[in-house]
């Protein structure tokens, strides 16, 4: 992870998501309405997908710097390679 991406605010945001999820199967044990399940599902895809965006920026900020240093043209594809599959989920 770079500097501003910290493990702590990940590891937190996880954890929220993981509160969420716990949420999310109460609510449909508790055979809650489709609007407020839908919403509390649409709730958790974007947490994730925050997540998903911090991790790729901490891991294209780390591998820029370690290509910058290498000069290394596998390494670059690889990190393309690794970005193309993050924008695909």
């Amino acid at each position: 992870m770079n500097e501003n991406i910290s493990k702590d605010d990940l590891i937190k945001r996880l954890r929220r998501i993981e509160g969420q999820i716990r949420g999310l199967q109460r609510m449909i044990e508790e055979d809650r309405n489709c609007p407020d399940i839908m919403t509390q599902v649409s709730a958790v895809m974007s947490a994730l997908s925050k997540v998903s965006e911090m991790i790729a920026k901490g891991y294209a900020h780390q591998c820029l710097m370690e290509i910058s240093e290498k000069k290394d043209i596998a390494e670059l594809d690889n990190l393309i390679e690794t970005l193309l599959k993050f924008r695909r989920l």
